[in-house]
């Protein structure tokens, strides 16, 4: 990050983020400390420059009674809260400014020179009547930095006044400057996030400004009353005159810098950035010239803040258009999430994505600029415990280097699961964009070797980079449009699952009175069936003699009719039992099954010859045997009659296995049929060809697939014209 407040690159981070930056054991010259005991109020600790004020060694006596004195103010400290103003107190003959926190129940007191009473002049004043109105006026966050970088300048009277953000990595980016003739100008370049370690950015949370007037100062040691040998055990983290790291004070050296002044900007909780001052010349700065600093630095925080809320909150409104627009598309359509490539433009806007796909496990639709169909199905597959409800990432080749090469299409990818059982995902991509990123300095350092000492890097000269591998981050904004879209979606399934909940039941009541009805008018139509057959046998009989050939002929064909009309009533009546037998499963001996069913088609008469191949052994399905057998009788039994043309026909059984379950493949070598037909075979009274050339009632396969289903298994059919058909049934096992 920026010089002045920046501790040393990558290669020395573990060794910076070992210091004991917080318990110093020392402070900066240029004030006192006292710390006291926050119940009682005797001293523990003090900086031994107190001698050189009050001229007594050791000054204990003295300090104790300076400590009395602001007892009672100290008394209304709050644990962990920053530095309070105890106004002006004299000792030594001088005139000091008194500031005191309380931390690890201790009252830490610290005392700096006075410098003059500006009255109306004092900063905090021109801040209240000239920066916050021009903070008021921007409309952007780099607009407000610009006012905030002059005025601090102003404020300090620092040779160079500059702010810098950090972005997701923690590297820092220079956003403003503002700096005199003299001074190396370093807006627009970049700083590792190493150059600040995980303490430090710990420490600039907690304690929202920092000065040090002059690095060239000599430390002071603390002294504890009780004299022990080590103070280090004295918690100084809050402590505006806490030493800094001699790393950090050779760091302002190498670049010329000896006065720097920090202040954190913390937005929603975090440290967003700092505002950094330099000088090439030492330089103090009064108690209130700092807390007017830190005062704008945290109306600075505020403003970043709403306007980053106020901007997300307008993308987010915009984005929300879009949503409801595919919402609407979906809901006016059967509400398959495929229908969401029907309408690409606002999918693709959504997430300002080159393109965008829809995952159902094995399937995908895509729109845009995508990778090639495997490559979309390996991301599905690759998302699958990786996302819950959402999942992005700018630089997806180095994430998993099985799609470092997809980074032309897919080097940024936005998820969003809508499922928790299946692969169902909504995936956004974005092609890899080069960048040229400006360092101040080389960030990366050679390791250094053992025993070393440790030393800044020197060099601050522009150090420029080619970045590959990223795309375009995903703003907090789209992540958010892509979230809304996924409850969006999961109300329209649900709610379309509820309706087809609903039809489905009603189509279970429908078909129960259906199969009710069925079998009522099954069985009342057999009687007449049967009497209209009887009646021609009798009339034939009786007076056939006397009748003409006209009037047998006529009567013969009322009587085949009859005969056809029984055989439709019997197959309609068993195909409504079907629905209303309760299953009576068992293991089912599936090649003795076999075996039978083709005797009992040898014994058929017959033109051709029939090739019977049987792939065994067969499996074992659960089932019930006598459904079964039905079912298996008619896939046979049509194998047989469709290839009867065949001077040779040729049956194939073969075994199924797959996750689902076991089953049975039937295939021939007859007449076939046309696969644009394929639904229609299943269907009760549904025929493909002419019952003169193949008789049959067109209830066999119905029954099969109502067998087969009521099984909870699954039937499909294949077929090539002249070329013959294939069944197969799957069932599942029990456990």
């Amino acid at each position: 990050m920026v010089a002045p407040v920046l501790l040393p690159t990558s290669a020395l981070a573990a060794d910076c983020a070992s210091e004991p930056i917080r318990v110093p054991g020392a402070i900066q010259p240029h004030g006192w400390l006292l710390s006291v005991n926050a119940g009682d109020g005797s001293v523990v600790a003090w900086s031994r420059n107190w001698v050189d004020l009050l001229g007594d060694d050791p000054p204990a006596e003295a300090l104790a009674g300076f400590a009395a004195s602001v007892h009672d103010e100290t008394a209304a400290l709050v644990e962990g809260e920053g530095a309070q103003s105890l106004g002006l107190q004299t000792l030594g003959g001088r005139k000091l400014h008194v500031s005191a926190h309380r931390l690890g129940g201790l009252v830490h007191l610290e005392l700096e020179p006075a410098m003059a009473d500006e009255g109306a002049r004092a900063p905090i004043y021109s801040l209240a009547r000239h920066v916050v109105p021009q903070m008021q006026r921007t409309t952007s966050v780099q607009e407000v930095c610009e006012v905030v970088t002059t005025e601090m300048k102003r404020l300090t009277g620092f040779g160079r006044c500059l702010i810098y953000r950090f972005d997701a990595d923690g590297h820092g980016e220079v956003l403003t400057e503002c700096l005199d003739a003299g001074y190396e100008a370093y807006q627009g370049h970049h700083f590792p996030a190493s150059d600040i370690p995980a303490q430090a950015r710990a420490l600039y949370r907690l304690n929202h400004l920092r000065l040090i007037p002059d690095a060239n100062y000599t430390p002071v040691p603390v002294h504890f009353a009780d004299g022990r040998s080590t103070a280090l055990a004295l918690d100084l983290s809050q402590a505006q005159l806490r030493s800094v790291s001699p790393v950090h004070l050779e760091y302002m050296r190498n670049m010329g810098t000896l006065a720097s002044m920090s202040v954190s900007i913390i937005v929603r909780g975090e440290l967003w950035g700092l505002v950094s001052c330099h000088d090439h010349d030492p330089r103090a700065l009064s108690y209130q010239t700092r807390m007017a600093c830190e005062h704008l630095g945290q109306l600075l925080s505020l403003q970043i803040e709403a306007k980053e809320e106020n901007e997300q909150v307008n993308q987010q409104l915009k984005l929300r258009e879009l949503t409801l627009a595919m919402v609407a598309h979906m809901a006016d359509s059967d509400a398959t999430l495929q229908r969401l490539v029907d309408e690409p433009g606002p999918l693709l806007r959504l997430a300002r994505a080159a393109g965008a796909a829809v995952i159902l496990n094995d399937q995908c639709w895509c729109i845009g600029d995508t990778p090639d169909r495997e490559t979309v199905l390996r991301v599905g597959q690759w998302l699958a415990g990786r996302i819950d409800d959402v999942m992005h990432t700018d630089r997806l080749g180095q994430e998993e280097a099985e799609f470092a090469a997809e980074g032309a299409k897919a080097c940024g990818v936005l998820a969003i699961s809508i499922s928790s059982l299946h692969r169902h995902y909504i995936v956004w991509f974005r092609p890899e964009i080069a960048q040229t990123i400006t360092w101040a300095g080389e960030p990366r350092k050679e390791a250094l070797a053992p025993g070393t000492q440790l030393h800044p890097r020197r060099s601050f000269a522009s150090w420029v980079e080619h970045v590959s591998g990223r795309s375009m981050p995903w703003r907090p904004a789209e992540i958010h449009a892509a979230l809304e879209l996924r409850q969006a979606l999961i109300g329209i399934v649900l709610r379309r699952a509820e309706e087809m909940a609903e039809v489905a039941a009603e189509l279970g009541r429908v078909n129960k009175e259906l199969e009710a009805f069925s079998y009522t008018v099954s069985h009342d139509l057999r009687a007449p069936m049967r009497h209209i057959s009887g009646f021609v046998d009798l009339v034939m009989e009786m007076d056939g003699k006397s009748l003409s050939e006209r009037t047998r002929r006529y009567l013969a064909h009322v009587k085949e009719a009859s005969a056809h009309a029984g055989m439709l009533v019997d197959a309609l009546l068993d195909f409504s039992r079907m629905g209303r037998l309760a299953l009576k499963c068992s293991w089912i001996n599936t090649e003795a099954l076999v075996d039978d069913l083709i005797a009992e088609q040898a014994g058929a008469p017959r033109e051709g010859r029939v090739e019977w191949v049987v792939q065994r052994p067969l499996p074992r399905l659960w089932g019930d045997p006598v459904l079964m057998q039905v079912a298996l009788r008619n896939l046979i039994g049509n194998a047989v009659k469709y290839s009867r043309t065949r001077e040779l026909a040729r049956i194939e059984i073969a075994p199924v296995q797959d996750e689902r379950g076991a089953g049975l493949s039937i295939s021939d070598n007859g007449v076939g049929f046309q696969m644009k037909y394929v639904n229609k075979l299943f269907g009760v009274f549904q025929r493909l060809h002419r019952s003169e050339a193949f008789e049959g009632t067109g209830i066999g396969l119905a029954s099969v697939r109502r067998i087969i289903e009521k099984h909870g298994g699954s039937v499909e059919a294949y077929g090539e014209v002249d070329r013959g058909a294939r069944f197969t049934f799957v069932m599942p096992l029990p456990d």
